[in-house]
């Protein structure tokens, strides 16, 4: 199974700073998964103008590529004016909507202000629902106080990444019907 990070920006860093993270405790807690950061940055994607996405070349069609090799997503973005990176959006316009579709998604974002979490309610969820994804219950909101330079020094917010890691490792193999792992004898 394939689990695909997306750090939905071509500027800053802190976004990718609390995607990788995630990413390398579900490696630590699932040796068996393998991961792979798409860092949008490190890409010159074309803007979507509505052709077959096969007919992309370059970095485009390496990119579509990528995302669609992945067999669920965690996806952080940055909070730009009240609202996902245009970088991210475009990104989400490329991709066929099958390539989504009954695949489990879990959200990251990054913002200045503590009420930018409701992007993730109001603009990430709608568009996974668009999808048909299946969609974690929980997210992760980084405030830029939770930061001390690209370091994460809360220990919530670093919890709160665990706990999200578990969700969509857990969420991927219920709905794949695999085995569940780290099971916990409760009785």
């Amino acid at each position: 199974m394939k689990l695909l990070g997306i750090s939905g920006t071509i500027t800053g860093s802190k976004t990718g700073v609390v995607v990788r993270k995630t990413l390398e405790e579900v490696k630590q807690n699932y040796p068996d998964i393998e991961i792979e950061l798409l860092d949008l940055k490190d890409y010159n994607v074309q803007f979507c103008d509505g052709r077959d996405p096969s007919t992309y070349t370059g970095d485009t069609k390496k990119v579509i590529d990528i995302v669609s090799s992945a067999d669920f997503y965690l996806i952080g973005t940055p909070i730009f004016q009240g609202s996902i990176t245009g970088a991210l959006k475009n990104l989400f316009d490329l991709i066929p909507p099958h390539v989504f579709r009954h695949k489990v998604m879990g959200f990251i974002a990054t913002g200045g202000t503590y009420q930018h979490y409701l992007v993730v309610e109001n603009q990430l969820k709608p568009i996974a629902n668009y999808f048909r994804a299946y969609v974690a219950p929980g997210f992760v909101y980084v405030h830029n106080d939770h930061f001390d330079g690209n370091q994460i020094v809360d220990f919530d917010v670093l919890n709160r990444m665990s706990i999200l890691g578990e969700e969509i490792v857990r969420m991927n193999r219920a709905l794949t019907h695999q085995p569940l792992g780290m099971s916990h004898n409760y009785g």
